[in-house]
């Protein structure tokens, strides 16, 4: 191979990580954007709420209600990377059956949320909602429960860690951006050019509170070795609850994962068969 040809090899190299580094976001972020005066519309109660950040900068939500008699208190949920809270509301009902209200956002371009993306302003847009909830509707850290689907495992991950609410739920998280998208282009530096890195790993050391994972046995996408590797970062605050079977989109469509998610919310989830756990990898 002559000097030339590497010569170009290098630069056809060079401008690939370049052209990644600025079209990366196209790839992460998958939004449905709704018109300012688009109406939701749903079956049971709920109510539309607007988290002010500056003039241009908004997050919007819904809260759904429980219309249980015992109320256990309110979920943040941090949903995945494609869609808005008009597709992911459905989903409320896992919770409020079980007396939790649910408070989903948009992220920064999904739905009706403004503003410009980026790791730093997500983040504190979660931790401005929490504040919200703690300060201007009077709920306490011990009533709330902060769960990440996917995309949202990350932002869930470093609010807890930041809090000290009542339990951390995970649903099909990745170890670290960096980590998943090397998955799928081994070839480039994502650890170097990733504008997005979103640690799950790193924040999770730091959450003080119980931490839940769940994850499908046949992720194909986000595989469950990563939630194992995450299991062994906090071992004895953290509980692995593999959904055999399950893939990274269908979850919902197991009842496993309902029971799963039921015996955590109300306390009684119980660690299962330990031959299970060294079967994956995660031994206690």
């Amino acid at each position: 191979m002559n000097v030339t040809t590497i010569l170009w090899i290098l630069g056809a190299y060079v401008i690939l990580s370049i052209l990644a580094y600025y079209i990366q976001e196209f790839f992460i972020f998958k939004p449905e954007k709704l018109h300012e005066d688009f109406k939701f519309e749903y079956s049971y109660p709920f109510e539309e709420l607007n988290f002010t950040i500056s003039d241009k900068e908004k997050i919007n939500g819904l809260r759904f209600f429980s219309e249980e008699k015992e109320k256990h208190g309110i979920v943040i949920y941090f949903h995945g990377n494609t869609r808005s809270i008009k597709g992911w509301a459905k989903y409320s009902r896992d919770f409020t059956v079980h007396g939790y209200d649910v408070i989903m956002i948009d992220y920064r371009g999904f739905g009706k949320s403004k503003g410009k993306r980026s790791e730093k302003a997500m983040k504190q847009d979660a931790q401005h909602v929490y504040n919200r909830l703690r300060y201007d509707f009077n709920i306490q850290e011990k009533d709330i429960v902060i769960y990440g689907r996917s995309l949202g495992s990350g932002f869930a991950a470093k609010l807890a860690s930041s809090n000290k609410p009542k339990m951390l739920i995970l649903d099909a998280p990745y170890y670290s951006l960096s980590h998943l998208t090397s998955r799928f282009l081994p070839f480039l530096p994502m650890s170097l050019i990733l504008r997005f890195k979103i640690r799950t790993d790193e924040w999770l050391k730091y959450c003080r509170c119980p931490i839940y994972i769940i994850h499908g046995t046949k992720d194909r996408l986000i595989p469950l070795s990563s939630s194992v590797r995450l299991a062994k970062i906090a071992p004895l605050n953290t509980h692995l609850a593999p959904v055999y079977g399950g893939g990274h989109n269908d979850l919902p469509s197991f009842p496993e994962y309902h029971r799963i998610l039921r015996d955590i919310l109300l306390g009684q989830y119980d660690d299962f068969d330990k031959q299970i756990l060294g079967d994956i990898g995660f031994n206690t």
